[in-house]
């Protein structure tokens, strides 16, 4: 398994049957091929869709069924398109059980920045910083650097996305949790070791044992 792929199996034996999930843009999106068929989870995206299914195999692609980030998904039986305001009320208005969603950095807080680099073109803010606000369980889908720099960090350099804690970081070395005392290692990657972790990590981490191998990842 590649890191991508480590991540996104990890992050779906977070998702409970019969719950509301968000899936963001990139690497989050892969969440959805990790399901069973029967997990009868509905994938909603701001766009405008709840129902989203797995990744269309090439050359199956509907050009009127897409994410948010415009990449090409299946729907489920049952799925339905709706407006953009009422998407984002089932966001804003707390009904979503969970969004995964990538990140640029965390911080020793367990806060987010995710929405923009500065300086950078950017299309617009999306919706980043409602489903950190208003899905019940947010969780950090990201690689553990980005060219050999930690994107776990004392304190984000870019700007915040919202100033709530998320819930789970998942990356291809490690599950932390934060929490009032600070960032808990619960989980190491394949064949890793903490002292890899926290070599790959620049804010302090929790890790009172050895925590276990990731669960599920088969």
């Amino acid at each position: 398994m590649d890191a991508k792929e480590i991540i996104a199996r990890r992050v779906a034996a977070e998702i409970e049957p019969g719950t509301l999930v968000n899936l963001g843009i990139g690497l989050p999106s892969m969440v959805a091929n990790y399901l069973p068929e029967n997990a009868h989870v509905f994938f909603q995206a701001e766009n405008g869709v709840v129902g989203l299914g797995a990744r269309p195999p090439e050359g199956m692609e509907d050009p009127n069924l897409t994410d948010a980030g415009g990449g090409f998904v299946t729907a489920v039986p049952g799925a339905a398109s709706i407006d953009s305001a009422m998407s984002f009320g089932l966001i804003r208005g707390g009904h979503l059980d969970m969004t995964v969603l990538g990140g640029l950095q965390v911080d020793a807080k367990g806060r987010l920045a995710n929405w923009i680099i500065p300086g950078k073109m950017a299309p617009g803010m999306g919706g980043a910083m409602d489903l950190v606000t208003g899905a019940r369980r947010v969780i950090v889908a990201m690689l553990h650097t980005q060219k050999g720099s930690p994107k776990i960090v004392p304190d984000c350099t870019l700007p915040v996305t919202a100033l709530r804690r998320v819930d789970l970081v998942v990356t291809e070395l490690a599950v932390i949790e934060p929490t009032d005392a600070g960032l808990v290692l619960r989980e190491r990657g394949p064949g890793v070791t903490v002292e890899d972790i926290k070599n790959a990590t620049a804010a302090p981490l929790i890790a009172e044992h050895v925590p276990p191998e990731m669960r599920h990842l088969i």
